[in-house]
């Protein structure tokens, strides 16, 4: 059975084909083979209304299951931002590198690490032609670096550093990331809805 990943991501679409290898019944396809669909615009207030509104667009448009995400990172002291808009937190065409500069500046007077915590978030969209199926959350806990470190990932992963570790989500290896993030957490809730789903 083929499920669609709305997103043409490619940290995402890698870390999600290999989640999904447990489930030899699933093709997993992007929107890399759609390349004349328009996604819809995100208007939603938290990632839940984002990642529903991604996948049943999609759904529709393209008649077949769609999984969506919307994810981002929340830092609790500034008034949950970057939240929704993590990936175009310092503009609309703003690098990865830009918003990591703006994050940092934003946190400059927050000198103690209790006042640096953060969290990634996660929402999983699933939905059919006819409409939603499934929609599940996931939160892995951390804080915000000084500085970036490490070389992996992407986003905001070489500021953040979830709790019991040392090293940022860029430092460490890339299955170990892929076992302990937001991302996953959220499959994890999705795994037995996926086992059972058959054309």
């Amino acid at each position: 059975m083929e499920i669609l990943l709305a997103t043409t991501n490619l940290h995402k679409i890698r870390e999600f084909k290999e989640m999904c290898k447990a489930f030899a019944h699933l093709e997993i396809l992007s929107l890399h083979q759609f390349p004349a669909y328009m996604c819809p615009e995100e208007v939603g207030t938290n990632f839940k209304e984002n990642a529903i509104s991604k996948a049943e667009h999609a759904a529709k448009h393209l008649n077949r299951w769609v999984l969506a995400d919307d994810s981002g990172l929340v830092v609790p002291r500034l008034s949950g931002k970057p939240g929704i808009y993590s990936r175009r937190f310092a503009g609309l065409e703003a690098t990865d590198e830009e918003n990591r500069k703006k994050l940092l500046l934003e946190m400059r007077q927050l000198i103690n690490k209790e006042d640096r915590t953060a969290y990634y978030e996660c929402c999983l969209a699933l939905s059919s032609p006819t409409g939603l199926q499934k929609c599940v959350q996931g939160i892995c806990e951390g804080f915000i670096l000084n500085e970036a470190r490490g070389r992996n990932g992407f986003g905001y992963d070489s500021l953040f550093v979830k709790n019991d570790y040392e090293k940022s989500f860029a430092e460490i290896d890339e299955a170990v990331k892929n076992r302990i993030s937001h991302r996953r957490k959220a499959f994890e809730r999705l795994s037995a809805f996926l086992e059972n789903l058959r054309d």
